[in-house]
């Protein structure tokens, strides 16, 4: 999808849980007509090593705390596949692996990454532009009721504040950031006050403002 005469740019795009950080990634890659990463970093992270990319899922932007309980619920259940030839799976390996591809696909070609650190994983790439995007929780309570089938307000908003609390946790443990806050991105913004269309459309203006694009 990427132009080969543009430079190769990537998006970070760190995000509340319920901001609408996942379809303003998509809309903001579609309008720059470049690929987007989700889930699919699971996947090519799991094809890197063998595994099913299942296990990977599990531990996705779980903290190593996190992580080190799954493996002791799991172990007799999941068996090898906790193997990488003759070493045990940790969370250094996941990370490892995720960071990776992460890398290889922000050489490769243009791209909206979503969470995951890429932010701090990219820090050196000369074209990463890092996004945090925000709600306030009445909008994020709204999205999830609507999206995750919670029957009411308050399991909507449990369900954000662990979720957050998981995210925080992983990016703290994994960079030398602090996970929201404004300085440790380029941009942060409310998509509460603009709604996820104007905000995908904000993010594209910045990124062209700011690479030269046209």
């Amino acid at each position: 999808m990427t132009d080969n005469s543009k430079p190769i740019f990537v998006i970070t795009i760190g995000r509340q849980f319920g901001s609408g950080g996942r379809e303003i990634g998509r809309l903001v890659a579609q309008k720059l007509q470049i690929d987007y990463y989700d889930k699919e970093l699971l996947t090519e992270a799991a094809k890197s090593t063998g595994m099913n990319s299942d296990f990977f899922e599990a531990a996705d932007e779980r903290s190593p705390s996190f992580f080190s309980s799954l493996m002791s619920f799991n172990t007799g259940f999941y068996g090898g596949s906790f193997v990488i030839g003759n070493s045990p799976i940790s969370n250094d390996n996941i990370y490892r692996q995720q960071s990776d591809v992460i890398e290889a696909l922000a050489e490769r070609s243009s791209c909206v990454i979503l969470g995951r650190t890429a932010d701090y994983i990219l820090r050196n790439h000369p074209n990463a532009i890092s996004v945090f995007i925000h709600a306030d929780i009445d909008t994020c309570v709204e999205r999830i009721m609507k999206r995750d089938r919670c029957k009411t307000i308050d399991e909507a908003r449990s369900l954000a504040e662990k979720r957050n609390k998981l995210r925080a946790e992983y990016y703290n443990f994994y960079t030398d950031k602090r996970w929201g806050e404004a300085m440790s991105y380029d941009l942060s913004v409310d998509s509460s006050k603009l709604g996820v269309e104007l905000t995908a459309q904000l993010i594209v203006d910045y990124v062209k403002a700011r690479l030269g694009l046209k």
